[in-house]
């Protein structure tokens, strides 16, 4: 089975730059976790999405990458059965021009 999270959106500090330190800004968080399911092995979603915010509002995350990572590490601690996941956050307010994302698959 495989859980998908689309457009997880929510304001957080999250960011190397002062103004970005200052205010939480929006991000938006994709996730695909899958894992073998039996009648007793399932993933609650929601308690996914609880998970991913609460480590990147309690973080405040300067890089992008580390908060891609933490959010890894909670989730796959929380769940080991997952046996792949792969992780999108995106930044779309921080350029005028465009959206900025870092994303990252891991098979365990």
């Amino acid at each position: 089975m495989t859980i998908h999270i689309d457009a997880l959106t929510f304001d957080v500090i999250i960011g190397l730059l002062d103004f970005e330190r200052d205010k939480p800004q929006r991000v938006i968080i994709d996730v695909e976790a899958s894992y073998a399911y039996e009648s007793n092995n399932f993933i609650d979603y929601a308690d996914m999405v609880v998970l991913i915010q609460n480590e990147l509002k309690e973080k405040h995350y300067a890089l992008l990458e580390d908060a891609l990572l933490g959010v890894k590490t909670i989730l796959y601690t929380t769940y080991p059965q997952l046996t792949s996941l792969t992780l999108k956050i995106a930044k779309p307010d921080i350029l005028p021009e465009c959206s900025v994302a870092l994303s990252e698959r891991w098979n365990f």
